[in-house]
């Protein structure tokens, strides 16, 4: 009989938002593949839950995949937890999953807590159209492309101490750009922040949050998003002229200035 590997999302914070088939899937398992094992045994064991655990990271990724496949193409039933949330969503697990895909093998995904839908559904912002980026980049023109190229909400992670100078770029490029600040989701110190960037960046510039932080962005306001920067668009033009493939030659412009590469293509293409 072919195994199968059981995709299990767990609490972001309170243990009770476990959901009743993640514990059965838990339990039923012939092993739990984790990020730390000693923090998903926390879980564990305030569910009465005795399950083999192997540590899946980072780190012995790669290996510990082939060996889950290979436990699986002789028959076993493999849980994938990360420490928070849904696995493969800024964790571990993506290699785990395309070789189960490759192998022929069943991929289960339990639905579950997520610190990304529950940030957006709390900031109160447009949830029709969004896009989730993961943990924002470090580097500040990066950043600014990140944050201009956008047509929707963006939802993104962000250690604290970033969040000052982040929310200090935001402003600059658009200071009534509406943000929420969610911190500590389902924890005991649970809280939700909302604001213009200019309102939060004055907020936090003195003092980061304390704890686990998602950044909920509201899509550019229409005076932000008029139009590509003149300047910004005529050093497209001249790269372009001088033989630059005009996709990639907007992504460096758009790294340089902040302007959104997306409205630097679009004007080019349309003239």
């Amino acid at each position: 009989m072919t195994g199968r590997l059981v995709v299990c999302p767990t609490p972001i914070g309170n243990l009770e938002d476990v959901t009743l088939r993640v514990l059965s899937a838990l339990r039923e398992a012939d092993v739990v593949a984790c990020e730390d094992t000693r923090r998903t045994r926390i879980l564990l064991d305030r569910y009465g839950v005795k399950a083999k655990l192997v540590s899946y990271h980072e780190h012995n990724e790669r290996a510990r995949s082939a060996e889950l496949v290979k436990r699986m193409g002789d028959g076993a039933v493999v849980a994938l937890v990360s420490d928070a949330g849904m696995p493969l969503v800024s964790d571990p697990g993506y290699l785990l999953v395309r070789a189960c895909v490759s192998a022929g093998l069943p991929v289960e995904v339990l639905p579950g807590p997520s610190a990304a839908i529950t940030a957006l559904v709390a900031s109160g912002l447009p949830a029709d159209e969004w896009h989730f980026h993961g943990f924002l980049p470090r580097k500040k023109g990066e950043l600014r492309s990140v944050l201009t190229d956008q047509s929707s909400t963006l939802i993104a992670f962000e250690s604290p101490r970033r969040v000052p100078p982040t929310l200090a770029v935001l402003a600059e490029l658009d200071p009534d750009r509406e943000v929420a600040v969610c911190r500590e989701l389902t924890k005991a110190h649970e809280e939700v922040v909302r604001g213009t960037a200019a309102e939060l960046a004055e907020r936090y510039a003195g003092e980061p949050p304390r704890g686990e932080v998602v950044l909920v962005i509201a899509p550019p306001s229409e005076a932000a998003s008029g139009g590509p920067d003149p300047a910004a668009l005529d050093a497209l033009r001249k790269l372009v002229d001088a033989g630059a493939h005009p996709r990639k030659a907007a992504t460096v412009v758009a790294s340089l200035t902040g302007t959104s590469a997306n409205s630097l293509y679009q004007a080019l293409t349309s003239e």
